[in-house]
């Protein structure tokens, strides 16, 4: 296999993105590329499975910017589960899309469908990153291109709450992002992805690497640790669609395996072990995924309520790689491929029916799951698997974690997982516990209301994955774990 395809492969949907703006008046057939151009990326990257597991790592150099510093690809299976995530989900999305945006009428729908490839290609640009420099590129571009997607309704709301996200993303991305790539490169002369690390035998240590891994991880704003996560709930203004793919196909996973990919190819699990200067981020993150949690039991509009429960279920990712265990770095690549189908899945139902009743506040949804069984049910399933229970996918990712903290002696943090997933309980049963025990009002519809085919059948086959992918977590585990040259 020609590593030239790497490249072929993130330039495929910005190509794509020009015939999807030239057939703009032909709804059907704009779709319809969209549509062929997201499983043609699947097959593509689904190419590179067998290679790297099997120990390639394919790489193709785009062009030099200084001598050893290129804008390069290079493949891995951290990246390479991030770039099949991206391209398995974007079909499914672009399905969803094409009934959200017609069954609401939505304006600006040929822009909408643009910007989503656009956005598509900088997450295959990032999955696909050789070294810091690309990725930095690539994660510009995904803040760029979804800008116009949060702003979409282009209502003083949205206006305001662009400001807000496109504010928060590229301060902390040119304000301590970049400065860190800066200075990664003067102290260790390389800014590659490396197995093992890059500050081998520098000598740096101490507060210098804390402040160093402090600067990564609040720069990554995607990654939302708290105070960096105003603009998340901020972007929930866009049309559900851009909610999902803003926190299962793109953007805060982008966050987080930025995270992991810095811990693991930057500073290297056994330079943080030996440090210590990942330790203060464990307390940092579980604050976050407690706090966000009890913010979103409050919440009564559903998709700002899953805003706050994304932040706290990235915070899992997040300590997985602070933690500086090699399990607990595996089992947070786990988590972002359990939390990606979990909670498109959420989103998919969120935006089903909004489309189908008009309803987006948690305490409007009672007694409708008599009316929209498909849309609840798909519903209970998934915040089944982000709670942690089995058979579905997220209760591996969460044993995982459990044991890649004792792994390291972090005792106290099993308390804050099983904490978290009480509170998760609260806040995301209650919803389904709405839908199908309680009377419904006298508003409510009293036949069968499901929204179009075109948003239910995205949002079964998703929360089909919760459960598919509960069998084979060892697998995906096993394969991420090839990051560190040994399985977990």
């Amino acid at each position: 296999m020609s590593d030239v395809w790497l490249a072929w492969l993130v330039a495929w949907p910005v190509v794509m993105a020009l015939p999807v703006a030239l057939f703009g008046r032909w709804p059907n057939l704009r779709e319809a590329i969209s549509l062929a151009t997201g499983v043609a990326l699947l097959v593509g990257v689904a190419t590179f499975i067998g290679p790297v597991a099997a120990g390639a790592r394919p790489s193709f150099s785009v062009f030099s910017i200084l001598p050893g510093l290129d804008l390069a690809f290079a493949l891995e299976p951290f990246g390479l589960i991030f770039a099949l995530i991206a391209a398995a989900l974007w079909p499914l999305t672009t399905l969803y899309a094409a009934g959200y945006m017609r069954g609401n009428d939505e304006p600006h729908q040929t822009r909408f469908f643009v910007c989503f490839a656009l956005a598509i290609s900088a997450a295959i640009g990032m999955a696909f990153s050789a070294n810091l420099l690309t990725l930095f590129v690539f994660y510009e571009m995904m803040t760029l291109t979804t800008y116009p997607l949060v702003t979409h309704h282009q209502d003083v709301e949205s206006r305001d709450s662009g400001r807000v996200y496109i504010g928060i993303l590229m301060v902390t991305s040119i304000g301590l992002f970049l400065p860190a790539i800066v200075i990664t490169w003067l102290i260790a002369g390389n800014v590659d992805f490396t197995p093992g690390g890059v500050f081998a035998d520098t000598g740096l240590g101490g507060l210098a690497a804390m402040g160093l891994y402090g600067a990564f991880i609040y720069g990554v704003g995607k990654a939302a640790v708290m105070p960096i996560h105003r603009w998340l709930p901020a972007a929930m203004v866009a049309p559900t669609p851009v909610s999902a793919l803003l926190h299962a196909v793109a953007v805060v996973k982008a966050g987080a395996f930025t995270v992991l990919k810095i811990t693991v190819y930057i500073f290297g699990i056994d330079f943080l072990q030996v440090t210590g200067a990942s330790e203060p981020f464990v307390w940092l993150a579980s604050f976050t995924l407690l706090a966000a949690s009890i913010v979103a039991i409050y919440c009564d509009n559903l998709k700002k309520r899953l805003a706050y429960s994304t932040i706290g279920q990235l915070s899992y990712i997040v300590l997985g790689a602070a933690m500086a265990s090699r399990l607990g770095a595996a089992a947070g690549g786990l988590h972002i491929v359990a939390h990606a189908f979990g909670k498109i899945t959420l989103f998919f139902c969120a935006g089903a029916i909004y489309t189908a009743v008009h309803r987006k506040y948690v305490s409007q949804l009672n007694g409708l799951g008599r009316a929209m069984p498909l849309t609840f049910a798909a519903f209970t399933v998934a915040a089944l698997s982000l709670i942690g229970l089995p058979p579905l996918a997220g209760a591996w990712s969460k044993w995982y974690l459990m044991s890649g903290a004792l792994d390291v002696d972090m005792q106290i943090v099993l308390g804050v997982l099983a904490v978290s997933s009480l509170l998760n309980i609260v806040y995301l049963l209650d919803i389904p516990a709405r839908a199908f025990f309680l009377p419904a009002d006298d508003q409510a519809p009293r036949g069968f209301s499901e929204a179009p085919a075109a948003c239910v059948i995205p949002l079964m086959i998703t929360a089909t994955g919760c459960v598919v992918l509960f069998f084979y977590a060892r697998p995906i585990l096993d394969f991420i774990a090839g990051s560190f040259g040994s399985t977990a």
